[in-house]
């Protein structure tokens, strides 16, 4: 019997699960507001209320925020999460912490074939070898999952803080604007994520680049998720600036894909997952982004045999975690 969770900021989703003939089953799931709980341990109780009997062999939990020696201060949480804690709480042999995109990426690799959309169509079939993984959603999470020759290891990162590296004359405009907002450092994720996708239309805009439309500026003074409305009228076609925002975005997003996939060799291919990509296809296929991640240099011949995989399940993390117990309660067995 396994027990995995994926902890956000604002919901934490724990499952059971069991190993049978090799798959990783799910026998009973359920979601939990984050807030208003003072810990992980709290919504475990609540979960496990009624299971006085079950032996748990293995828990395995991907969280927001970094994992160092075993402990992890979340990062939108007042939470503290230490494994052997955990381990002791739950009465397992074993706790294992990962990151949240360490655990999406892990899942990815048990994903359905119907739930991995391929985005590149020069991609050479299959590879055995490192992947790169990136999701951009309300922040740009990176990850690789390492190759050691026999099986995929998940190793976390936080590239998503690397510094942006314009690489054309709109991009280096960007770059300048975004430093005098964000002095000392400007991240990849200032572009990549659902506050970089307003980042980038208020700089187009306010530059005088592109004009929004006078109902897109509308829509955007009422409460809501001002980047899904900017999305939503470039999908529609309705805004010349919201057109903008996200080709620019994709161009970007490729680009740092590309740059992931040379920094680990991916020769497996490329992951992308977060909430915003699936939500965004048509753009996301339109161009801009195979030719940022195709174009770099003397490897662009690599990059255009490596696979592209949208990955379409929201539940990628919670599958990873449950398969990353499942293989850390089989190697001790």
């Amino acid at each position: 019997m396994i027990l995995a969770g994926d902890i956000g900021g604002t919901k934490t989703v724990l499952g059971l699960f069991q190993e049978d003939k090799g798959h990783t089953g799910c026998i009973r799931q359920a979601v939990f507001p984050s807030k208003g709980h003072k810990s992980l341990e709290e919504i475990l109780e609540k979960f496990l209320i009624g299971e006085k009997n079950l032996a748990i062999q293995a828990g395995c939990f991907g969280v927001a925020g970094a994992v160092l020696e075993g402990k992890c201060q979340t990062t939108n949480l007042p939470w503290q999460l230490d494994e052997n804690h955990l381990a002791q709480f739950i009465q397992a042999r074993q706790v294992r912490l990962l990151n949240d995109l360490e655990s999406a990426a892990f899942g990815m690799l048990f994903l359905q074939p119907e739930e991995l959309l391929p985005l590149n169509p020069e991609a050479q079939g299959k590879r055995k070898g490192n992947i790169a993984v990136l999701a951009a959603g309300t922040g740009l999470g990176e990850a690789i999952l390492f190759w050691d020759g026999e099986m995929h290891h998940p190793s976390a990162s936080e590239g998503g803080h690397t510094d942006f590296a314009p690489s054309n004359e709109i991009e280096y405009q960007l770059w300048k604007w975004l430093s005098g907002r964000f002095p000392g450092h400007v991240s990849y994720e200032r572009t990549l994520s659902g506050p970089g996708i307003l980042n980038v239309f208020h700089f187009l805009t306010e530059t005088g680049q592109h004009s929004a439309s006078p109902g897109l500026i509308e829509k955007l003074k009422s409460p809501g998720d001002a980047s899904a409305l900017v999305a939503q009228a470039a999908l529609e076609k309705s805004d010349s600036a919201a057109m903008a925002t996200m080709d620019l975005f994709c161009s970007i997003y490729g680009a740092e894909a590309g740059n992931l996939a040379l920094k680990c060799l991916s020769s497996a291919g490329v992951f992308i997952g977060g909430g915003i990509a699936p939500k965004i296809l048509p753009i996301l296929k339109n161009g801009k982004f195979l030719e940022a991640f195709y174009a770099k240099g003397r490897f662009s011949s690599l990059m255009r045999s490596m696979p592209i995989s949208l990955a379409l399940n929201p539940q990628a993390p919670l599958i990873g975690a449950a398969n990353y117990a499942c293989r850390m309660a089989n190697k001790s067995s």
